[in-house]
Parts: C-alpha cells; sequence; structure tokens
C-alpha cells in the first residue's frame, strides 16, 4: 500500500552533500543511527521535565525531520562506506523502536493530547515494527510495508503535535485522530506480517 516510504529515494537525493561530507570524514553509520536516538531521547525527556511542555510541540515536526534525515543517512553512508553489517542493519531497527517510544510516549503527559489513545498508538507502533526487526535479524530484509510505516507516523504525529498546539482540536477530536492513526498501524503490521511470513516459504 501507499506510504510516504516511497518518497525516500528523492530524500536521499536531497542528502548526498551531507553524506558526501560525512563519508569524507568517515563518520560511522552506527554513529549515526545512535545519533538519531540520542535526538529522541533528548526530545522526549525535554517533554517531561518541562514546565510547560506545549511550546515543544511546533518543535515535533522539525525534530521528526532530522530524525528522518539521520536515518536515512545511516543508510547511505553504510553503501557509500562499504560497512553494511546484519548488526547494522539490526540497530537501525532497534533504534526506530526506542526513537518512537522516546518521542511519541511523552506526549501523553502533555496537556491537550488524549494519553489512553496516544499509548496505543505507541504500543501498535512498537507490534508494527517487530516483523521488521524479525526480518532483519533473519533475512537481512527490513519490512516497509504501508500504510502506515514509520515515515508516515512521524508526518501524523508531527501534524497532530501542530493541531495541538494551535488549539484546533479538542481533546475528544485528538482521540478521534488517533483511533484512526491506530487502525492504519494495524493494517500495516497485518501487511508486513504477512509480507514476511510469505517471504520465509
Amino acid at each position: 500500500m501507499t506510504s510516504l516510504y516511497q518518497l525516500k529515494p528523492g530524500f536521499q537525493n536531497l542528502l548526498r552533500p551531507v553524506c558526501r561530507g560525512l563519508t569524507r570524514a568517515r563518520v560511522s553509520p552506527n554513529a549515526v543511527t545512535i545519533a538519531g536516538v540520542l535526538l529522541s531521547v533528548a526530545m522526549g525527556w525535554l517533554v517531561l521535565t518541562l514546565v510547560n511542555p506545549r511550546i515543544l510541540l511546533p518543535w515535533y515536526p522539525a525534530v521528526l525531520l532530522l530524525r528522518m534525515a539521520l536515518n536515512a543517512l545511516d543508510g547511505m553512508l553504510a553503501q557509500a562506506l562499504d560497512r553494511r553489517t546484519r548488526f547494522g542493519s539490526i540497530l537501525n531497527e532497534a533504534a526506530d523502536i526506542v526513537s518512537d517510544v522516546a518521542l511519541y510516549l511523552p506526549l501523553a503527559v502533555v496537556p491537550g493530547f488524549a494519553p489512553v489513545p496516544l499509548i496505543v498508538v505507541v504500543a501498535l507502533a512498537l507490534a508494527c515494527e517487530v516483523p521488521g526487526l524479525f526480518a532483519a535479524m533473519t533475512l537481512r530484509e527490513a519490512r516497509r510495508e504501508g500504510p502506515m510505516g514509520k515515515s508516515d507516523r512521524a508526518f501524523a504525529l508531527g501534524l497532530l503535535a501542530v493541531l495541538v498546539w494551535l488549539g484546533a482540536l479538542s481533546v475528544s477530536g485528538v482521540a478521534v485522530y488517533l483511533s484512526g492513526v491506530a487502525i492504519f498501524i494495524v493494517v500495516t503490521a497485518v501487511n508486513r506480517a504477512t509480507a514476511a511470513r510469505g517471504a520465509t516459504r
């Protein structure tokens, strides 16, 4: 199914100058992966510790875009430096799971969000990434089926953060929005599990 992941080649083209600079500096692909995790943890920590975490909401799209850039760059670097390893693939998938939890779960404490639906979305997102991690461990091929993959979740949650900041949605409206995200995540998990099972036959 259609996913923002299909835009990755164009996104990578925009990042090629950065990739060339990192390649010349011999930056490790795994270091870039870890940098993405640290960025996510730092943002989540700020949300949890600030007296008024709502001031961070308009920054969520930028942080999520930077996280996506780092996530793309680690793979580009691995290819450019000929350092594509099974460990790096597993680390990348595990980093996605940690980053999702670190970025999204703290939003449950932000006034205006619907905590329970948000927690459900995060839990489903984790379940959705398990087939991808399994594939990386066994098949060396990550599962990227949509319609609510990592990039799509980043867009959906980034947009929601801005809408909450603007006061465009009530708490019940946020709950409905997150319910829709949850449904698409379930569809994505089924698609990935089905594709992974078919690849093992």
